[in-house]
């Protein structure tokens, strides 16, 4: 993807999330959301791991060697600050990264 396009996809998922009403009119508290779900060490790998392709929650549960609660609590946390999303393909729910995930991810983890 051309940064071209990865802007425009942004900008575009971003008017989306505000049309749904769930972005935050608070910037501060957003962002202040998002950092706080970021600092668990197991969501920020969840994140890594969802840069190279989608997973289920099942691929996600043993690659992390997590109960289905610890997975559904870590999966709805990056869900609800708008990291990640829920994608259906053929019957399978599937967690792929927003830009905002990508962002960090992008910006974070791979500049270590």
């Amino acid at each position: 993807m051309t940064p071209e396009e990865a802007a425009k996809r942004k900008g575009e998922w971003v008017a989306k999330m505000k049309l749904e009403g769930r972005m935050k009119e608070d910037m501060t508290e957003d962002h202040k959301s998002c950092l706080n779900a970021l600092q668990n060490p197991v969501r920020r790998n969840i994140l890594k791991a969802l840069i190279e392709q989608k997973k289920s929650l099942e691929e996600i549960k043993a690659e992390f060697k997590l109960t289905d609660s610890q997975t559904s609590y870590n999966l709805n946390m990056l869900e609800s600050t708008l990291c990640i999303e829920k994608e259906e393909s053929e019957g399978v729910t599937y967690y792929v990264l927003t830009p905002r995930g990508e962002g960090y991810v992008e910006n974070v983890e791979l500049k270590k």
